[in-house]
Parts: C-alpha cells; structure tokens; sequence
C-alpha cells in the first residue's frame, strides 16, 4: 500500500483516533507507557495496571476497519511474514536526513516494536536502574518474540525482527554505566561518532526517554494481542519498582559481561520462550520458562503492591498454555499450510476474532 495512504490509516481515519505514525509511516500498536509516579521513599507509587482489554478491543478493532477501508489489513506482528516487506520513509527532513546518512538501513523493513516506559525519580537513578534491569531483558525479549517468519519463509527465529533491527549502529544492550554524566557523555561522543543523529536514534534495549521521566524498556517484538501486551508492560512496571528499592537499598548492580548479554539477547531471539536461555546468575543455558518464572518470582511483591499480581497471573498462564506469539504463528503454518494463513490468522487476532 502506498506510504501516504498508510500514514492516513496510521492516523486513525474513521476509528484509529489517538494513534501516530512511527518513522516508517506504520500504525504504533506497540508503545505501552507505564505511569507510576515515585513516592517520597523514591518508589513508584501503587497504581493499577488497565485491566486487560477484551478480545473485541475496540481500538484494535477501529484501527483494522480504517485499514481495510484502505485497501490494507492491520496484523500486530514483528516483521512483516510475507513478500514485499519494504516501507518508504515518513516524509520529514528529519527521516530524510537518517536515509542520506545511513543508506539501505533506512526505511527498511516494516518492523515492529513495544517499548514500556516506566517513571523514575530522576535521571540519576534511572541510570542505576538502567544497569540493574541488563540481565533481566533477555528473557523479557523471549517473552514478546512474534516474528518467526519473514518474506514468505520461516526464519528459524522466533524474531526475526531482533535480527534485521541489530542492523542499526547503536542497537544492543544498555552498558554498564556509572552515573548520569557517563550517560550523557556517550550520548554526544555517539552522535558525535556519526552512528546517530541524535539522541533519539540511541536503540539501547534500555535508555532514559527523552521526552518523559522514564526509564524506556524497548526490545521487544509487538505483542499479538492485548493480553500479552499487558503482561509485559505489568512485568516490565514490577521490575522496576524491584530495582528501585535495590537502588534506593545500596546495592550495586551486578555487572553482567557485555558478550554475555549479546548471547542472551541473540538467544532470546532465536528460541523465544520455548528454548533456553541463559540464568545470569550461573551463567548456564536454562529453559527460558524457567526463567520466566523466576522474573515473576522476583517481582512478585511490586505485582502484589500494585494490585496486579492476580491479572498477571493470569495472563502468564495463558501464554504458558497458548506459547509465545512465535510459537502460536507456527502451530498455525502447520495447521494451514500457509504462510498467506498465518497472516489471514494475524488479522483476526489482531482484530479480536475468536
């Protein structure tokens, strides 16, 4: 579909009200902002994740009647599962500039991410949190992992879109950082490198929003439906506010080697949540579930304390039972037999069909 006529869907003609286009002129179906604003002790102050929205929600539902009405389907994916996954770069100077600098890297290929921000006290803390939440990302990366295949084929990865966007220069773990300074002093010795134009092309997994007092957590994948989409924003919310009392405690961060991040994150990606991926703290291969077991284990008293650990619960049933958005994809291709029948399957759950 033409770029323009995408943008218009983008901006919710006829039902999508309240959503942007990203830089490549898709719908966000992925931005989960997670508001919980710090209490005098430094934590963030209990307050109740949305309940799920149902599987009719209206505003994927919206979203997808304004698609169709342009010719095109709406499907909360990773990466686009069929041929013909180019997009065209939205039409600022800004985005034109990120073409000339960066060549074949920009528009590239209609990939899809959430990132959950999450409010920090101030931005020297949010540095510290930054280097406590490295070693939980991977197993949150594996938990979103909705991507497996791409240009008509089964990639062999659960996201394939954590692999076309490690393209980019800055993309990778968050380093371990010292203070705020250190942060912002890479910022500008980055752009000044060349490998960003500013600030906001820092593709950490974790950084310090730009634009609001959060801490932006932003490996993962779009989620299929609203549930999953609100698993990981509640886990993503309880693991910070868990960091923040170790930060607020004294405790350092533990200081996970950079090459064992990269192994982590690329396990994530390759095997979602129904492989291995590997325990921090022993530095082993361990099933991927048990890990995420062991996330929700450690952030269990901020899910309680914020009134979310029953919907959590819950919801992390759910994909126990039904796998990871990867994992779903796949029973549907060898079902069908198609990869033009998981996206006709993308579009209804993505729509809300039961």
């Amino acid at each position: 579909m033409p770029a323009r006529r995408r943008a218009g869907v983008a901006r919710g003609r006829g039902g999508g009200a309240g959503l942007r286009p990203s830089r490549r002129g898709h719908p966000r179906l992925g931005a989960a902002r997670v508001r919980a604003q710090p209490d005098r002790d430094g934590q963030p102050a209990p307050a109740r994740t949305a309940r799920p929205r149902r599987r009719d929600d209206p505003l994927r539902a919206g979203l997808a009647e304004a698609a169709e009405r342009a010719g095109a389907r709406l499907v909360a994916v990773g990466a686009s599962p069929g041929p013909g996954a180019g997009s065209r770069v939205v039409d600022t100077p800004r985005y034109h500039r990120m073409r000339e600098r960066f060549g074949d890297l920009s528009p590239g290929a209609g990939l899809n991410g959430m990132h959950v921000h999450v409010s920090v006290p101030d931005p020297e803390t949010g540095v510290q949190v930054l280097n406590h939440l490295r070693p939980w990302l991977p197993i949150l990366q594996a938990a979103t992992a909705n991507s497996p295949f791409f240009d008509g084929r089964d990639t062999g990865y659960a996201s394939w879109r954590s692999m076309l966007w490690e393209r980019w220069p800055t993309v990778g773990p968050t380093p371990y950082l010292e203070s705020h300074e250190q942060y912002e002093t890479m910022i500008s010795d980055l752009v000044a490198s060349g490998a960003m134009l500013d600030e906001g092309m820092l593709y950490w997994y974790a950084r310090l929003s730009a634009n609001y007092p959060t801490v932006e957590i932003r490996m993962g994948d779009v989620c299929p439906t609203p549930d999953d989409a609100m698993l990981l924003a509640a886990l993503a919310r309880a693991l910070v506010a868990t960091v923040l009392r170790e930060v607020r405690d004294g405790r350092r961060a533990p200081d996970v080697p950079h090459p064992l991040l990269m192994a982590a994150h690329w396990r994530a990606a390759h095997d979602g949540l129904e492989g291995l991926n590997i325990d921090m703290a022993t530095r082993e291969p361990r099933p991927a579930w048990k890990l995420m077991r062991q996330l929700f284990d450690y952030v269990r008293p901020e899910l309680e304390r914020h009134g979310d650990l029953e919907m959590t619960t819950v919801l992390l049933g759910r994909l126990r039972a039904h796998g990871s958005g990867a994992a779903r994809q796949r029973s549907v291709l060898a079902q069908r037999g198609s990869v033009d029948a998981v996206v006709d399957w993308l579009a209804a759950t993505t729509r809300g069909a039961r």
